[in-house]
């Protein structure tokens, strides 16, 4: 039982580990995607404004991207959202553990189920 509950453990540990990275990875681009929505609020409509596609640099339109851009950022929000529910769970789930864990090292056990009357 104690190495299972070790075993979930670590698997808790490495799951938290990778929620924390994406919603790391996730802040990155938002804050890319914010940094360059800024700048595209300064260019005047008759500067010349280019993206990436690939390796190649196109012309592109300042609303066309002004939206795309939006967008990008509208979703990175939601999936910040969901990884951050994601990591207080798994924070959650390690605490829980823990407890178990560290009563069963301590010798006890866990408290019967309530009996029904």
């Amino acid at each position: 039982m104690l190495r299972e509950q070790l075993a979930r453990y670590e698997q808790f540990q490495q799951n938290l580990q990778a929620v924390v990275m994406q919603r790391q990875q996730v802040e990155m681009e938002l804050s890319e995607t914010e940094k360059a929505l800024e700048e595209l609020a300064k260019a005047t409509e008759s500067e010349a404004i280019y993206k990436f596609a690939g390796n190649l640099l196109i012309k592109v339109q300042k609303e066309a991207v002004t939206k795309e851009l939006n967008e990008k950022k509208e979703l990175a929000n939601t999936r910040k959202m969901v990884l951050t529910k994601q990591e207080s769970r798994f924070r959650e789930n390690l605490r829980d553990l823990q407890t178990k864990i560290d009563d069963a090292v301590k010798g006890k056990a866990p408290p019967p189920p309530p009996e029904d009357k």
